[in-house]
């Protein structure tokens, strides 16, 4: 086992990291279960004690697992994480935990923007805006309500898409590569058909981002993303 690990260029407390983590995304351990202790780590990698606790110290930080004093190291909750520095298609995210993920359009068609809207564009009052909610979930579990407005001079053709086999950022990443964004979040109690949407009772806390994003020197999309507060985390680094 030594000398395959010193063979492969990736360090070797990342691929011990790398193991307890396919471990969990293939749901051979659950939320609770106890993981192989650090000694029994040492033994089936052949290394030291001291790159085992890094590697089990680092998912502890991380929140992918936690300690019990006196008892072990158990597999933490494990909440979704969604990027805010880096655009990520949320389809992809969720995949790369090793998830499955579906969608559920709830709404897409023209309408006419409200002031508000219409400053964030920097559009006229009363300009027309293609307008789509969709659901994402993760296995089965609703983990985001995506309310979008998109200007049709960056996405003409944002109306003629297929949904459930692409998401919103995907044709948009196409059609009007990004060029700049601005984000805000904040803690917001979900309204009656937000909650509805993700499963939970109204008026519980969620995560709200609002994210502006800009291509060709225009705004091209307004998204509200909701979130539901016990299962959300957002994470980014600059």
């Amino acid at each position: 086992m030594e000398e395959r690990i010193a063979q492969d260029s990736t360090p070797i407390f990342q691929r011990i990291k790398d193991f307890l983590v396919g471990e969990i995304a293939a749901a051979r351990w659950k939320e609770g279960d106890l993981v192989p202790s650090e000694q029994a780590l040492v033994r089936q990698f052949g290394v030291s004690r001291m790159t085992v606790n890094r590697a089990v110290r680092e998912l502890t930080a991380e929140g992918v697992l936690t300690r019990r004093q006196g008892s072990g190291t158990y597999v933490a909750p494990q909440k979704y994480q969604a990027t805010l520095v880096e655009i990520r298609n949320i389809a992809d995210e969720i995949r790369s935990r090793g998830r499955a993920h579906r969608s559920h359009l709830r709404l897409l068609r023209e309408e006419t923007c409200d002031d508000a809207l219409s400053a964030e564009f920097e559009l006229a009052p009363g300009t027309r805006l293609y307008h789509s909610i969709i659901v994402h979930f993760e296995n089965d579990v609703p983990i985001q309500v995506e309310d979008r407005w998109v200007n049709p001079a960056c996405a003409p053709s944002y109306l003629e898409q297929d949904f459930s086999t692409i998401t919103p950022n995907e044709h948009l990443m196409v059609a009007a590569p990004l060029q700049g964004a601005t984000y805000g979040i904040e803690a917001q109690p979900a309204p009656g058909v937000i909650a509805a949407m993700l499963t939970i009772e109204a008026g519980l806390p969620c995560l709200v981002l609002h994210r502006r994003t800009t291509s060709g020197g225009r705004v091209a999309s307004v998204a509200t993303m909701w979130h539901p507060g016990h299962l959300a985390r957002f994470t980014g680094s600059v």
